[in-house]
């Protein structure tokens, strides 16, 4: 279970993660992070505690499938809470296949997509010939 502290709850917060803060989607969950913020509800300009919430939707499962995947994922960020930034606030997003997924492949999402958020792992690089890749190009050295 997530602290009381921890837990994200106005709708104006969950707004402000989804908003201006960074994406990171993969095929089980997407997972919004706006970094470092102060929180806006208390007096002073002191950082708060990293904040999460959670979306999961009836295209999940039904109510005991949704429960179930909420567990999982307030379970798994809790142990992560220590690696994001102070006062950062995290929406996770569940999709569709969340649902039949279990534990480990919802911690592994959920670490890849931490991991690119916070600058720790480079997206995969495009084929080469690939317009997208920079580096060498079809009939020709890198230029």
């Amino acid at each position: 279970m997530l602290p009381s502290e921890s837990r994200l709850r106005r709708r104006e917060d969950f707004a402000t993660a989804v908003r201006r803060g960074r994406r990171a989607g993969r095929p089980l969950l997407v997972v919004h992070l706006r970094s470092g913020t102060t929180d806006p509800h208390t007096p002073g300009s002191t950082a708060s505690p990293v904040r999460a919430g959670f979306v999961v939707s009836k295209a999940v499962g039904g109510a005991v499938v949704r429960n179930l995947v909420k567990r999982r994922l307030r379970h798994l960020v809790r142990d992560r809470l220590d690696q994001l930034p102070a006062g950062s606030l995290v929406v996770v997003r569940a999709l569709p296949g969340a649902g039949e997924a279990d534990h480990a492949q919802l911690a592994r999402d959920l670490d890849t997509a931490l991991q690119r958020l916070l600058g720790g792992a480079p997206r995969s690089n495009p084929p080469e010939g690939d317009p997208r890749n920079p580096g060498i190009h079809p009939g020709g050295s890198a230029q």
